[in-house]
């Protein structure tokens, strides 16, 4: 909290893409230079727009499915229609390409990867990338739980922030990186072929500089709030393994995950109102995220390992009651 007190947060000095010593910390934690770097109050905002950089109204944008379910509504507040294309499980996940060339048109303006997936935890692969190049889409990766990695195999491909030949965009934020959502403050890493990525940043500085929406108090302290993150996220990692240890001693089926905050069991259908009426146990039912199979069940592993072994108990003897 003393870093929010620092003098320099009283004063008022606008910059389009956020301040140059915040956007320097940044540029250091991914090892790219500030110049393709921009702070955005929080990765909702990043894709508001870019959405309104890509898109004109009634464009497309593609989005996973299953995955989280707040794309729809960010596609519909700036008037662009959403295309879905699936992900298919086996020993693992994997993009379903056929889906995926079936829901591009002639008003297709961006690829959204969630990597690693949330709430599936898989990371995307490197052939996978090097297919989804050759659609010629810029693609917006969503790169929140980066840092969560529990197993990924050794074809994920953990990050795209280094990516040259397709115009892309990588999100990330305090929110998931230091456990900070209140703080407001996320970010943009840019990447592409010099000329369209330029080009891109150009009209991009005309929308940031529209909206000046990022607090200064929040930049000023964003260096000492990014040294929190090894002590925070070594907490969040050690509560996960536990959890997961858990869950997979069970007995439960679940699915195999790489990283992020969250684990998927098969249940019987309709399980998760009666866990919830009769055994004060809440899990989310995964149609919440678009999958197929509505016996997949949401379980997520930052619940306290005493509440989660015990709810885990309790699922136990109600599937097998």
């Amino acid at each position: 909290m003393q870093a929010l007190a620092n003098e320099a947060s009283i004063l008022y000095e606008p910059e389009a893409f956020g301040l140059p010593a915040a956007r320097d910390v940044i540029a250091r934690s991914h090892n790219v230079v500030r110049d393709r770097v921009i702070l955005t109050a929080s990765t909702s905002e990043a894709y508001s727009w870019l959405f309104k950089l890509l898109c004109d109204p009634g464009d497309e944008v593609l989005i996973p499915r299953p995955s989280y379910p707040l794309f729809d509504y960010l596609a519909a507040l700036e008037s662009v229609n959403v295309r879905h294309y699936g992900l298919f499980y086996d020993h693992g996940w994997f993009i379903d390409f056929h889906t995926l060339e079936q829901a591009i048109g002639e008003r297709t303006r961006a690829l959204v990867l969630v990597n690693p997936n949330n709430p599936t935890g898989h990371f995307i692969k490197h052939h996978e990338m090097a297919r989804l190049r050759e659609f010629g889409l810029p693609i917006v990766s969503d790169e929140v739980f980066r840092d969560y990695r529990i197993a990924p195999s050794p074809e994920s491909l953990l990050s795209l922030q280094g990516e040259q030949d397709t115009l892309t965009f990588t999100l990330n934020g305090l929110s998931k990186t230091v456990g900070l959502p209140q703080m407001k403050l996320a970010w943009m890493v840019a990447g592409g072929p010099p000329a369209e990525l330029n080009q891109a940043l150009e009209r991009l500085e005309i929308i940031a500089d529209t909206y000046l929406s990022v607090g200064t108090p929040v930049q000023c302290a964003v260096e000492s709030l990014l040294a929190a993150r090894e002590t925070v996220q070594s907490q969040i990692m050690s509560r996960m393994r536990k959890n997961l240890n858990v869950l997979r001693s069970s007995g439960l089926p679940a699915l195999d995950v790489e990283a992020g905050w969250y684990a998927i069991a098969r249940l019987e259908e309709g399980a998760e109102l009666q866990l919830l009426e009769k055994e004060n146990v809440l899990v989310q039912p995964g149609y919440f995220y678009d999958f197929d199979n509505p016996a997949f069940a949401v379980i997520s592993l930052l619940t306290p390992p005493a509440d989660f072994e015990e709810g885990i108990r309790r699922i136990v003897r109600s599937q097998h009651g």
